[in-house]
């Protein structure tokens, strides 16, 4: 539903649009249709913006978090897959006696899932949260050993 004829402005169309995903779908809604939880991950994902920078010695994933507290983050590792998550929520502040005239700033859950590549030490990982930025530092470990050729010793005999 565009509202944009009616004079609503994108940043308010786009938080009308999220508000109605909180509303439930009716139950006839066809299985093949991605559900409202799976849509609202999705936008999470898109609206969590990150860094990632390569180090000699480490990997560094770097969060801005804007009004979260460190409590309201997660990260964690699923060794499975080799993929480290960070999810948390940002939630909207209660004031009484205003009310909001433009609301831009995201508020909810959000979530990141980063792969990690296979020089990564899973048992060498760390969280910093500093002025509301999360860094998540994953060590390398060391480059393996060449293979050398086995030597197998000739016995006399022939």
């Amino acid at each position: 539903m565009d509202l944009r004829h009616l004079g609503v402005d994108a940043p308010l169309h786009s938080t009308l649009l999220d508000l109605a995903d909180e509303v439930e779908k009716p139950s006839s809604q066809q299985n093949n249709n991605p559900s409202r939880a799976y849509i609202r991950d999705a936008k999470a994902m898109a609206a969590t913006p990150a860094d990632v920078k390569e180090y000699p010695s480490s990997y560094a994933v770097v969060v801005d978090m804007p009004g979260v507290a460190a409590a309201d983050v997660k990260v964690q590792l699923e060794e499975e897959s080799r993929v480290l998550a960070v999810s948390g929520e940002r939630r909207r502040e209660k004031e009484e006696g205003g009310k909001y005239l433009r609301m831009e700033r995201r508020h909810g859950k959000f979530m990141r899932k980063f792969p990690l590549p296979e020089n990564a030490d899973v048992e060498g990982i760390s969280a910093v949260c500093r002025d509301r930025v999360l860094t998540v530092t994953v060590r390398k470990l060391p480059p393996p050993e060449p293979k050398r050729p086995k030597v197998i010793q000739v016995k006399p005999g022939c």
